[in-house]
């Protein structure tokens, strides 16, 4: 980092500029304490090393950023800017860092020259322009370039206070290890009672009348069906009464045949599936489930 040593003329005209614009007391706050006791003025005799001051040039990004600490550093008016006591004051910081670094330097000297120019343009008389109009401050270009610099400056270092990824926090990351399973939709009763409909309305087309006396067991219906599903390993649900139909059975039969179904479905013995809505229902011994 370039570095140079600003010389006691630099330091009187910082520590004692022609127009004092640093108040004694700020709302009755002292502005330093020695050894203890509030200092509510700068001694007189305050002696201040030559070498006690050094300039950081690479410590501001450009010569906007030096002549906008000048001006703040010293409360002046950045729409009244004194440009006298500003320009010595940033030619005292050149001037050291030209010395070490003049490379570095080369972009201070051009806005040194902008400076020295508008004071110049200040000491002549004021000129009215040929349509009458006012002429324009010299140092308006300049407060309006500083006042640009300011607002991004402010607008960067909020930027830069916001929570960045990799500086205020780190972002995390997870991975699910999840197994999906399909499952099979279940059977509205809805479904069930549209399916019986339809072999009601196939018992009634093939029904035959005998008048006979015939006794009835749900017990003897539910192990024709166990017989008929143990070698099959699914059957569709109107097939398992399609047999009861093409015989010709009663519709008493048939009704007995469907409550033997629902009660092996009520133990558990029996399940009754379907692949998707509106598809055909199946049925299955749920002991075979079990063994597959």
């Amino acid at each position: 980092m370039a570095s140079g040593k600003v010389g006691r003329g630099a330091i009187d005209a910082l520590v004692s500029p022609p127009t004092d614009s640093t108040p004694d007391t700020v709302d009755s706050v002292a502005l330093a304490r020695l050894y203890g006791e509030p200092l509510f003025s700068l001694p007189q005799d305050l002696y201040i090393p030559p070498d006690a001051l050094e300039v950081f040039l690479e410590a501001f990004e450009g010569p906007l950023d030096l002549l906008l600490y000048l001006i703040r550093k010293q409360n002046f008016n950045v729409l009244d800017i004194p440009m006298a006591d500003v320009t010595r004051q940033y030619l005292s910081y050149v001037e050291q860092i030209r010395r070490h670094n003049l490379e570095l330097a080369g972009e201070y000297l051009l806005m040194a020259a902008l400076l020295l120019e508008i004071k110049s343009r200040m000491l002549l008389p004021v000129r009215k322009s040929d349509t009458g109009e006012e002429v324009e401050d010299p140092r308006a270009e300049l407060v309006r370039r500083l006042l640009e610099y300011e607002q991004m400056k402010l607008a960067a270092r909020k930027l830069d206070e916001l929570p960045q990824l990799g500086r205020d926090f780190q972002r995390s990351r997870a991975f699910a290890n999840l197994k999906v399973e399909t499952l099979l939709p279940e059977v509205r009763p809805e479904d069930l009672r549209d399916a019986w409909r339809e072999i009601m309305r196939r018992a009634r087309l093939n029904a035959r009348h005998h008048i006979t006396r015939e006794q009835l067991s749900v017990r003897e219906h539910m192990t024709l069906i166990l017989r008929r599903l143990a070698d099959v390993r699914f059957m569709e649900f109107t097939e398992l009464f399609m047999e009861r139909v093409g015989q010709g059975d009663a519709v008493a039969v048939i009704v007995v045949h469907f409550l033997a179904m629902l009660e092996l479905a009520r133990e558990s013995l029996l399940d009754i599936t379907q692949a998707e809505p509106y598809a055909p229902i199946y049925v299955r011994l749920s002991y075979l489930r079990a063994a597959a």
